[in-house]
């Protein structure tokens, strides 16, 4: 008997829903830009830069960008444990686009918002 080949689904070969979507969310935007501005971070210092994150989101998000080969993780062995994130040169090649990005946002926040309002009242 003949082995059924399983296709591809749709999630594993659209870009969008594959790669994008993983680092599509506030928090790792946010973390991918913080990191560009300010190097290698530790852990204590992003919680601090974004105090609206909590340890555990934190934790998965930057999990998440390690496992994409966005950021790296740098364990020093000293005590207590000194751990530090970096982007990687793909992380890299990502700021100008989430850069594009927020400008697009801000130059039309305005117009969303109005529309949002709009939209809410019917």
């Amino acid at each position: 008997m003949a082995k059924k080949t399983e296709k591809n689904s749709i999630i594993e070969i659209c870009p969008i829903r594959n790669v994008v979507a993983r680092f599509g969310n506030k928090w790792s935007l946010l973390v991918i830009l913080i990191l560009n501005e300010n190097g290698s971070t530790r852990f204590n210092q992003l919680g601090k830069l974004i105090p609206d994150i909590s340890t555990k989101v934190l934790s998965n998000t930057l999990q998440i960008l390690e496992a994409d080969g966005l950021i790296t993780r740098t364990v020093f062995p000293e005590v207590p444990i000194r751990v530090e994130y970096k982007l990687t040169d793909t992380g890299i090649s990502l700021v100008p686009i989430i850069q594009q990005l927020t400008e697009w946002a801000m130059q039309n926040m305005k117009s969303i918002m109005a529309h949002r309002k709009k939209y809410d009242r019917t």
